[in-house]
């Protein structure tokens, strides 16, 4: 079954106790740790081992799966510890973004060589690195993510397809999926309104108020017997109030369980 989660970064401000005590009563099955440096960290990667025992306590309370965990960055540094964190806590995923440049087939070849490497990495320890397409990234579109499943062959690495990155990059998530959910392992999911560069207020990435065929992408992920998590991922919300976060997580959820019922999928 598909499991429905939360990237915990909507909650950047409020510990992780608060994000998962409102994604409980929201309905989700799980949650996404935040690790990202200089934004979120509702896990400090340089002191897992002390905040483990939280983190498994408050997943049990709140029966809310570890589904995955950002760290964004390529950083060995941080990655290292990151896997090792995954490993310990049962996270199956460790999402980041490609960098390097658009369109920069120095930054492309590079890039995917680190991806590839560190994918090595993440499979010694039983857990996926996962990459997303990224608006302004060596990885940005459907070509350049089907030409880094070509050349990283790890068993390691897994795509993580992201409806509102391929949106920006002028593409319909809905029809660029299926050439790639062989390798998807993981998905970010938020609307927006136009076509960018950014993804728009916090409030319009909820499932439902954008411009997305967020109910084809559904389709599309059903239809191609995706089973993996789904995780909604709104950034920017760091001034809003509790409760308006928890709207959009709660409507996000009421759209995204909607779609898969009426798809059989929940």
């Amino acid at each position: 079954m598909i499991k429905l989660g939360v990237n915990s970064v909507l909650f950047q401000g409020h510990d992780l106790a608060t994000a998962m005590k409102t994604l409980a009563w929201a309905g989700y099955d799980g949650v996404e740790l935040s690790a990202i440096k200089g934004m979120c960290e509702h896990l400090d990667l340089e002191r897992w081992r002390e905040q483990a025992p939280q983190i498994r306590e408050l997943s049990a309370q709140h029966k809310l799966a570890l589904l995955s965990m950002e760290v964004a960055s390529l950083d060995e540094a941080r990655l290292f510890p990151a896997f090792e964190a995954a490993a310990a806590l049962g996270v199956p995923v460790v999402n980041v973004g490609p960098g390097g440049k658009s369109d920069v087939e120095e930054d492309f070849i590079r890039q995917t060589d680190q991806i590839a490497r560190l994918a090595e990495k993440a499979a010694a320890h039983g857990v996926t690195l996962c990459c997303k397409a990224h608006v302004g990234g060596s990885i940005y579109n459907t070509p350049t993510t089907l030409r880094a499943m070509d050349r990283i062959r790890s068993p390691g690495f897994g795509v993580d397809m992201d409806p509102s990155h391929v949106y920006r990059a002028g593409e319909y998530p809905e029809k660029a999926l299926p050439a790639v959910l062989s390798r998807v392992r993981h998905i970010h999911i938020r609307d927006c309104k136009g076509r960018g560069p950014g993804p728009g207020e916090p409030r319009d990435q909820a499932c439902g108020r954008g411009d997305i065929n967020l109910r084809g992408y559904f389709q599309a992920m059903v239809d191609g017997g995706y089973d993996g998590p789904v995780c909604l991922e709104v950034i920017g919300a760091g001034n809003y109030e509790l409760g308006q976060r928890a709207v959009i997580a709660a409507e996000s959820y009421g759209y995204m369980n909607a779609c898969l019922k009426a798809l059989g999928a929940r």
